[in-house]
């Protein structure tokens, strides 16, 4: 699957990358790096729409835009002129093949990201993976909705978790994150290609979804019903400032809020059933 680099320049950063990214995300804007001057954002060729891509970001004048072709087997070339090792406090280390293995952390996960969301860098990974640490993962089944890379439900099962459920939308992020489980020595995650309809006769005691505002909202109704009585609900891929419509549709499914942690605008929420 080919890719469509978006490469946005800003005269004045704040509190405009926020802005834009949030609402490129809305469009189909799969994962953004920020840079010095902007950021970048990535979608799939088939789904990129020049005009509308356009209009979001004729809301502000002064905004250099590039676009770039890029092309699945050169994925991987990108990625390591630009992918840092990723710690998360004293805790966790997400490193790529080609790193230097770093010591003094709890866990070490091992990723090539090729061209799927969730290596770490991106502030809602961060910020869930942080979480994961706190929680008692121990015997539990844990659905990684939306794996991306497979960061999470590796993340999950070295923190004892049962079984791993790690459905996606898309083939590419699919077949990442089937060879990042095996490259990290998992043995109860089970990566699939597909959407919520994988999940209507399963039952978790976790349920993380890092996706986007939009699509949290239309997969609550089953979370709602795929989650334990007193399980846990983790759901992040937004701004902060989506928290009140986040949480008012969250109650109307039978979940409870429980606490939001932030991250560089960024937010996760965490949620109880009932």
């Amino acid at each position: 699957m080919n890719y469509i680099q978006l490469k946005v320049d800003l005269d004045d950063l704040e509190p405009w990358r926020d802005i834009f990214i949030a609402q490129l995300a809305d469009i189909g804007y799969e994962s953004f790096v920020e840079t010095k001057t902007g950021f970048l954002g990535y979608i799939t060729e088939t789904l990129y729409q020049k005009q509308m891509t356009e209009e979001v970001l004729s809301q502000k004048t002064n905004v250099k835009i590039t676009t770039e072709l890029i092309e699945q087997q050169n994925w991987n070339h990108e990625w390591e002129k630009n992918f840092d090792p990723v710690f998360v406090d004293n805790k966790l280390a997400i490193v790529a093949p080609f790193h230097e293995v770093p010591t003094g952390f709890r866990e070490i996960i091992t990723i090539m990201p090729k061209m799927s969301f969730g290596t770490g860098h991106h502030q809602t990974t961060w910020l869930a993976s942080q979480l994961l640490f706190d929680l008692d993962l121990q015997n539990k089944d844990v659905l990684d909705m939306g794996t991306g890379t497979g960061i999470l439900a590796i993340l999950a099962e070295k923190l004892g978790a049962k079984s791993v459920f790690a459905p996606d939308i898309d083939e590419w992020s699919v077949e990442n994150a089937k060879e990042n489980v095996l490259n990290n020595n998992c043995k109860k995650i089970s990566v699939e290609l597909g959407s919520d309809d994988l999940i209507r006769d399963k039952i978790f005691h976790i349920i993380i979804a890092n996706i986007n505002k939009n699509v949290l909202i239309q997969h609550f109704s089953v979370y709602s019903t795929s989650l334990t009585f007193g399980g846990k609900l983790l759901i992040s891929g937004f701004f902060e400032t989506d928290k009140e419509d986040l949480v008012e549709q969250a109650t109307k499914h039978g979940f409870i809020f429980e606490n939001m942690f932030t991250k560089e605008g960024w937010a996760l929420i965490q949620f109880t059933k009932k």
